[in-house]
């Protein structure tokens, strides 16, 4: 089974606490782990200005996870991602080898 190189761009509440933050993170890593997924890099980059305002807020924490997975991998993280309640926007690319 061929493994791709995925980056997942997460934009999470800032408004939550720092353990609720801490939380929504590692169960997206256990949901990466769970569907074959490697974790290879965590970048956390704190609490950064929005471009825009989404849901009233101006500011947001900013992660970025860097894994190898299968292709069916990003489709079921991003279903599971996108009804996490402290997750204001995410992303997952591939990256080129």
């Amino acid at each position: 089974m061929t493994m791709n190189k995925y980056e997942l761009a997460l934009v999470i509440n800032a408004k939550i606490e720092d353990d609720a933050r801490t939380d929504a993170i590692e169960k997206i890593k256990a949901l990466i782990e769970k569907f074959g997924g490697e974790i290879t890099n965590v970048d956390e980059w704190g609490k950064k200005k929005l471009a825009y305002e989404i849901q009233k807020m101006r500011e947001g924490y900013y992660y970025f996870i860097q894994f190898d997975a299968s292709a069916e991998c990003p489709a079921e993280i991003e279903r599971r991602v996108r009804i996490m309640e402290p997750v204001m926007r995410y992303l997952c690319v591939k990256q080129d080898a």
